[in-house]
């Protein structure tokens, strides 16, 4: 019996892992020339999905604007199609399909 690759990639386990626990990565740089430290950076980065980030309070804020921006932007676009009479949806019909007449000549 010969060992055989799993068929699903371990790059594919990764990012699910990475997606679904979420990672976060801590690094302290200190630059510094001839023993005088002259920058200092603080960096952290967090990587995992919205799901995981909004469970732990991360992009939280972020998150329930951009959703109720996006409701909002669905609401008023079907609202305004709503309120289009069947005379305006022709002429825009005809408008688009004279443009399209133009650009073909």
């Amino acid at each position: 019996m010969k060992p055989s690759k799993p068929e699903n990639g371990a790059v594919v386990d990764l990012v699910d892992a990475i997606l679904r626990d979420g990672v976060v990565l801590q690094a302290d740089v200190i630059i510094s020339v001839a023993d005088v430290p002259l920058i200092g950076l603080k960096l952290r980065a967090a990587l995992a999905g919205m799901d995981t980030m909004t469970e732990y309070g991360i992009f939280e804020e972020w998150d329930v604007t951009h959703r109720r921006r996006a409701r909002d932007d669905t609401r008023q676009s079907s609202f305004a199609a709503s309120e289009r009479t069947p005379i305006d949806a022709e002429q825009a019909n005809t408008d688009s399909q004279d443009t399209n007449a133009e650009t073909d000549e």
